[in-house]
């Protein structure tokens, strides 16, 4: 068996970079356009209503837009119906990660990832651009296009999943993985940037750079990405290192085992780093068959995750959401202060993702590593709630929250649902990863998206002390949906130490 946290990187090729970079920036680039919404919000609002005069424009000024067009009498209001449409899309993009992880088992995902990058920047386009331009202004087209826009990015991260799954195996998955999946942190990162540099313009010219670029990233990604290694030759990487079930009669099996009595099995199609040159003369391999949406939520592992990732997403999606506005709120920094020491939660959350990737890795276990750290987030979330107002000792705590809530979400969308959709219990049947991807997906994204209404709710009524609470409280459940997984892997790593201490 090859060490799972070391000697990993020799097995690699050139084009393993080129899908781990074009797979990351896909990803990048969509939340880059997805966080130009939240960036441009104020600029929206004040075009929809009355009460703001824009001097830039004399020609066709906010006053104006509300007369022809009767949108919103004031800010209030606007907000309110730019907060329907976060909801309206989580809703949306939740509902399509379901649809859109079966589709992706089913066609060619490179034509998946496309469809969804390209058409994506198009609606967002139409939704920020090109209706500022023609000066068409409706409530139900902006919600249609929005909804749609749900439906296409749900098709991304599926995809990006499944394609990563089948270039990297388990052995090194957990670090490589917790690197990749700060594709989100680093697309926010980009966003609020390109949407800053041309805000001064108008807000339709942000919409029309990040859109640009999405729709250039999607043809790059059509024309350049290798989907599978044996679209080159090479065989697909080895799933027997990091054991997903154990072929006994246990009922408690964990996900991920490290026994090595079945070591000699692998020798067939392994040589030195996991990969072999398919011989001319062998016959092609059947196309495995794809999995069924109820086959593939009734896998081991995939429903306790995906509840815990329902909780865990509502955490980390509030923060995404109302981070800025809660330090401007409760601490009465200016709104450019808040959005840049915002981005510390990103950082740590980039810092924990990869960490404790790496740490699952060297263990071969992910569920106690996921414990830990979210033990340690319940804790960190109390003590941010009672930072002082200082914008240093702000910023130390917001990443550390970031690296306990952050790195545990990072690994549950990415490494841990490529574990699921590639273990043993699938007997043959590869074709899962995007199906299972979708699943744990769609539910957090179902969690967080009524999260959102329950974050402003309780803030309303309660004040952000509870919210904080309530964060607790989410975090916690996640802990308990995956208790059950956390015993068979402590029982696992236990029984597989005393086995080689008989042996010795």
């Amino acid at each position: 068996m090859s060490p799972p946290c070391g000697g990993f990187l020799s097995q690699y090729t050139h084009h393993h970079l080129v899908a781990f970079l074009l797979t990351f920036f896909s990803y990048v680039l969509l939340h880059s356009s997805r966080k130009t919404f939240s960036n441009v919000k104020v600029s929206i609002s004040a075009q929809w209503t009355p009460s703001v005069q824009n001097d830039s424009s004399p020609a066709f000024s906010p006053d104006e837009t509300w007369q022809e067009n009767k949108l919103f009498a004031d800010a209030g209001e606007a907000t309110l119906f730019l907060g329907a449409l976060d909801t309206i899309f989580l809703f949306s993009y939740a509902v399509g990660l379901y649809i859109s992880g079966v589709i992706g088992d089913r066609l060619n995902l490179r034509y998946v990832l496309s469809c969804g990058l390209c058409g994506s920047a198009v609606v967002e386009f139409v939704f920020g651009t090109l209706t500022e331009w023609l000066h068409f202004y409706s409530v139900y087209l902006y919600c249609g296009l929005w909804v749609l826009n749900g439906l296409l990015q749900s098709s991304v991260w599926p995809c990006v999943v499944a394609v990563m799954g089948n270039w990297f195996g388990k052995s090194g998955r957990g670090f490589v993985f917790g690197l990749w999946s700060a594709c989100a942190s680093v697309g926010n990162i980009l966003g609020a940037f390109l949407a800053s540099s041309v805000l001064k313009y108008g807000y339709e010219y942000a919409f029309l750079v990040t859109s640009t670029v999405q729709f250039a990233g999607g043809v790059v990604v059509f024309f350049g990405l290798l989907t599978s290694p044996k679209e080159v030759g090479l065989s697909l990487p080895l799933e027997t290192d990091l054991r997903a079930v154990e072929r006994d009669s246990d009922s408690h099996r964990p996900l991920i085992s490290d026994d090595e009595e079945e070591e000699e099995e692998e020798e067939e199609v392994y040589s030195g780093g996991g990969y072999s040159i398919q011989q001319q003369g062998q016959e092609p391999e059947t196309p495995p068959t794809a999995i069924g949406f109820l086959q593939a939520c009734c896998l081991p592992g995939v429903l306790p995750y995906s509840l815990a990732y329902a909780c865990l997403k509502l955490v980390n999606y509030s923060f995404f959401f109302w981070l800025p506005f809660y330090l401007s709120n409760n601490f009465g920094w200016q709104e450019a202060q808040a959005d840049r020491l915002s981005v510390w939660y990103d950082v740590g959350g980039i810092v924990g993702g990869t960490v404790q990737g790496l740490i699952s890795d060297c263990l071969g276990k992910r569920a106690p590593v996921l414990a830990v750290s979210l033990l340690l987030a319940m804790g960190s979330l109390v003590g941010y709630s009672h930072s002082p107002n200082d914008q240093v000792i702000n910023a130390v705590l917001l990443a550390v929250t970031g690296f306990f809530i952050g790195g545990p979400s990072n690994m549950i969308s990415s490494a841990i649902s490529a574990d699921l959709g590639r273990q043993e219990a699938l007997h043959g049947s590869k074709e899962a990863l995007a199906t299972v991807t979708g699943i744990v997906d769609g539910t957090g994204s179902i969690g967080a998206a009524g999260g959102q209404y329950l974050v402003s709710l309780i803030e309303s009524k309660l004040g952000w002390m509870y919210v904080f609470y309530f964060f607790v409280v989410m975090t916690g459940g996640s802990l308990v949906f995956i208790i059950p997984l956390i015993f068979s892997e402590v029982w696992a790593m236990w029984r597989s130490r005393r086995t080689r201490t008989h042996q010795l």
